[in-house]
């Protein structure tokens, strides 16, 4: 297989696993344990699982901003 196509590939499989691994870890906490939903008011856990949600989806899109720029100026 020609190398730029394996990482290419590579790139795309760790993209999703990264995200599916995201998705897995925000889904359990928020649904799972309930942190997403309050019942009248919210607790500190709703606001501590709403700093987390959005500080790890700011993380994630900056890694795989970064992930793939490297693939771009690999590609050229």
């Amino acid at each position: 297989m020609e190398p730029d196509v394996r990482l290419f590939l590579l790139t795309i499989l760790n993209t999703i696993s990264v995200g599916m691994v995201w998705l897995l870890v925000n889904m359990t906490i928020g649904i799972y344990y309930g942190f997403a939903f309050f019942d009248d008011k919210p607790t500190l856990g709703n606001y501590i699982y709403g700093v987390f949600f959005i500080t790890s989806l700011v993380l994630f899109i900056r890694y795989l901003k970064k992930k793939w720029r490297g693939w771009k100026e690999i590609g050229e």
